[in-house]
């Protein structure tokens, strides 16, 4: 049996495979006849072919055709990688075109209208495929995404994050506009005048002073008039009685303060809640938070989590509800969770702090919403007009 001459296994196939794999030399492809060439002589060969002198005579007849073609061909496949493998991400252009040219029957760049890679970004940037800037370190392309799905998906979450500002933020806008427009609508207070005193008249000016009658017996002119000890002991005793009041009114008020109802008690202690200062802390164990920060990553942003510990009143040790993890946070990186209607929340600050309620109703367009207290002597009591950052979900 004579030896086999060719075969798939064989060392030369094996050779010829791992030489046609991956990029050749640039120079030596006919983009006309999609033909790489290994060599020089290779490429010589080729261009003497007939295939390629036919494929030379159909583009001569309009070679403004073939070169348009294969420019969208070109963008076309650019761009769909662009998208697919980097998204909106801004990524430098020299990437995305070594990962495209990976492609070994790719469009190359000789065969379109654009000379160089730096004019086709700019292009890009013009036709408002991409925004492109230019840094020290090169071009720098990112994609727009025009899908409508995708234009509605992002102004949804700009209402929602316009939603998810904080109340701080709002009511200090509130002071500037109530500001602004006090300074506007406030008239200009007009500048007094002062003149010069002139006395009309050149008469001199006279006072009379009536003498008072004498208190004292048998005084003298001359002598001092003093008070008597009887008028004294009584503009004390009139004084006195002024200062302490009557005695009679005295004990009513006393006998008032004494009788007192448990719901009068209940109303004082109400009162007293109320004037209690807000604290600048808010963090309480047992409660629902949202992560408001990127800085512990992206799959932790707008995630709910439980407050495990609280250290030192602004951190607090919480727990991921979605993955389990736990994590340190401030309490600025954080906000309080608004449940549905029915659940149990906890006060976190103002005038009812520390007391269990249940939420009743949401006011969507006061920021606020109106809580039943369920614990506590003051329990079944509706509390209206509670702002969101002072109430949060329990678990």
């Amino acid at each position: 049996m004579g030896k086999e001459k060719g075969g798939f296994l064989t060392p030369k196939a094996i050779a010829n495979r791992i030489k046609a794999k991956g990029l050749q030399k640039l120079r030596w492809y006919c983009q006309m006849c999609q033909k790489q060439c290994r060599d020089e002589n290779g490429f010589k060969c080729h261009c003497m072919s007939e295939s390629h002198q036919r494929q030379l005579l159909l583009a001569s007849e309009n070679p403004s055709d073939f070169m348009d073609f294969f420019s969208n061909e070109f963008l076309t496949d650019y761009m769909d990688l662009l998208q697919r493998r980097f998204g909106t991400k801004r990524v430098h252009n020299n990437i995305v075109y070594n990962e495209y040219i990976g492609n070994r029957h790719h469009v190359h760049m000789n065969s379109t209208k654009w000379e160089t890679l730096t004019d086709f970004t700019k292009w890009l940037g013009r036709e408002g495929y991409c925004k492109v800037d230019e840094t020290p370190k090169g071009w720098f392309v990112q994609y727009i995404d025009r899908d409508p799905e995708t234009i509605q998906r992002q102004l949804e979450l700009d209402k929602k994050k316009k939603h998810d500002e904080d109340d701080e933020e709002r009511a200090a806008r509130f002071i500037e506009d109530q500001v602004r427009r006090g300074k506007h609508s406030k008239p200009e207070e007009e500048t007094p005048v002062y003149t010069e005193l002139k006395r009309e008249s050149e008469d001199p000016v006279t006072f009379s002073l009536k003498s008072l009658p004498s208190t004292s017996v048998g005084s003298a002119p001359g002598q001092k008039r003093t008070l008597s000890t009887s008028a004294l002991e009584v503009v004390s005793t009139k004084r006195k009685e002024i200062l302490s009041g009557q005695p009679e009114v005295n004990d009513k008020m006393k006998k008032k303060k004494k009788k007192k109802s448990a719901l009068d008690e209940i109303m004082e202690m109400e009162e007293t809640k109320k004037k209690v200062q807000r604290n600048d802390f808010w963090l309480y164990p047992g409660i629902v938070v949202k992560v408001t920060t990127d800085r512990l990553g992206e799959k932790y942003l707008k995630k709910k989590a439980v407050v495990r510990e609280v250290i030192d009143k602004y951190t607090a040790i919480i727990r991921m509800l979605n993955s389990g993890d736990k994590l340190r946070v401030d309490q600025i990186h954080v906000q309080t969770v608004i449940p549905v209607p029915g659940k149990k929340v906890l006060i976190v600050n103002g005038g009812y702090l520390g007391c269990e309620a249940v939420l009743q109703s949401v006011d969507e367009k006061g920021f606020s919403a109106m809580l039943c207290i369920d614990s506590g002597p003051l329990k079944g009591r509706v509390v209206p007009g509670v702002v969101y950052e002072d109430f949060s979900k329990l678990v």
